[in-house]
């Protein structure tokens, strides 16, 4: 199977607003977008986008078994595990293992993910 497609949409217009679902134990402070998604592999494509001011300290670093690419689009984003604020155009391939975050958002942050659940190390 393949990734969903969608032909030409602009997903950061404001009609597309409502089409953003909040991320679960973020309290409002963060958001995601789906693309694009291989419901068989798992693979997927999507937008995370960070309130002004938001603070993932709480949750802690996180890391996945497999690789993952980020980009970010708009806004700035603190990454402690870096130690390094990313700013728009600064791009990462992360490999699998790789710890990211806490993060901390300066203004809105709007970040391009492109992950690979399907090259997982435990797979």
């Amino acid at each position: 199977m393949a990734k969903s497609t969608i032909t030409y949409w602009n997903a950061l217009d404001d009609a597309n607003q409502g089409s953003w679902e909040t991320i679960d134990g973020s309290d409002g402070q963060i958001e995601q977008l789906t693309l694009a998604i291989d419901e068989e592999s798992g693979d997927y494509t999507r937008l995370t986008r960070f309130r002004s001011g938001t603070d993932t300290r709480s949750f802690g670093a996180k890391s996945h078994d497999y690789p993952e690419e980020i980009l970010i689009i708009k806004g700035r984003l603190y990454d402690e595990a870096v130690d390094r604020w990313l700013e728009p155009g600064d791009y990462a391939s992360r490999p699998p293992g790789e710890v990211h975050g806490p993060f901390i958002s300066e203004g809105e942050c709007v970040v391009l993910e492109v992950s690979y659940p399907s090259q997982s190390n435990g797979k």
